[in-house]
């Protein structure tokens, strides 16, 4: 094990450069899911190596677990531990598991409230609530999705606008963003250097609905008129409405990537590029994050069986 089960704890690093260029140039669809994927196998990574550090940094400790063959002396030797990180482990690890487990609690209970806001209006795909506060936000379901969006903002959008708005919801619901964002959401929580991906998938998700939007009324130009309006208006939303499923991101540079021309979609940058080069590194960086914690969990996992009597 040694030095490799620090790594995945550390490795997130890699990951920083292409969380601030995928938001600029490389198309959202693509930045979305390239961030969240090395998101999640960071996050999972980080994880079991606080698992093993918390086993074998207190493999000496009274009470643990671990068989009494595994104080010999040649399997101490083969298992470098260091008793300060183990006992440093057990926190974090705690925090960790309490950190993900109250992101996932509130994600339900904000749906089960918003879903319990509906009673009572027909099972149509937009759900228009009677409240003078503009807002408006996609909701996913079990059965099937709605768009809800309230009289007040209605009222201050234009038919065409209200068409991008609404396309820009749905998009939200058949890209299944919520997904992506939860997933982000929870890896930030399980390593904190992660956060710069949560802050980026959260923009990138915004800007994939709002070209699948522009691409949908025709109008790039009218998807940004209506994201800029519904901006503008949403501004006094109360905080115990339910458009915290909505993430706006910056509102100014969505307008001006809806201005300019379309991003063209592409698989997999060009290596000799800034983005294509920070790409590789962050894929690189997972890839010895996976590598490193899989090795340390094997090798403990064929110590531990050779240790344990039969």
């Amino acid at each position: 094990m040694g030095v490799f089960v620090f790594l995945p704890l550390v490795l997130p690093f890699t990951a920083w450069p292409i969380a601030r260029l995928a938001e600029q140039r490389l198309h959202p669809r693509t930045a979305t899911r390239l961030l969240t994927g090395v998101a999640a196998v960071m996050a999972v990574c980080s994880t079991v190596s606080l698992g093993l550090l918390m086993v074998v940094g207190t493999a000496q400790l009274p009470g643990n677990p671990l068989p009494d063959g595994w104080s010999d002396p040649e399997v101490r030797e083969a298992v470098p531990y260091d008793e300060v990180a183990g006992k440093l482990a057990i926190p974090a690890l705690l925090a960790v598991l309490l950190a993900c487990a109250r992101t996932g609690w509130r994600h339900g209970r904000t749906r089960r409230a918003a879903h319990l806001a509906l009673a009572g209006l027909p099972g149509t795909a937009v759900a228009v609530l009677p409240d003078e506060t503009p807002y408006a936000y996609a909701l996913p379901g079990r059965r099937h999705d709605r768009v809800v969006v309230t009289t007040g903002m209605l009222a201050r959008l234009e038919p065409a606008e209200r068409r991008a708005l609404f396309a820009h919801e749905r998009a939200h619901l058949v890209a299944r963003h919520h997904r992506f964002l939860l997933a982000v959401q929870l890896a930030a929580r399980a390593n904190p250097f992660l956060r710069p991906l949560c802050t980026a998938v959260a923009y990138t998700v915004e800007r994939w609905a709002d070209e699948e939007a522009a691409r949908s009324v025709g109008s790039r130009r009218a998807v940004a008129r209506a994201i800029g309006k519904a901006a503008l208006v949403s501004r006094s939303t109360p905080a115990g409405t339910f458009a915290g499923f909505a993430v706006p991101g910056p509102v100014p540079r969505r307008v001006a990537a809806l201005l300019g021309p379309e991003p063209v979609p592409r698989s997999w940058p060009s290596v000799f590029t800034s983005v294509g080069l920070a790409a590789w590194g962050a894929a690189a960086g997972t890839a010895v994050s996976a590598l490193s914690s899989a090795n340390s969990a094997v090798t403990m996992a064929l110590i531990l069986y050779a240790a344990t009597p039969l």
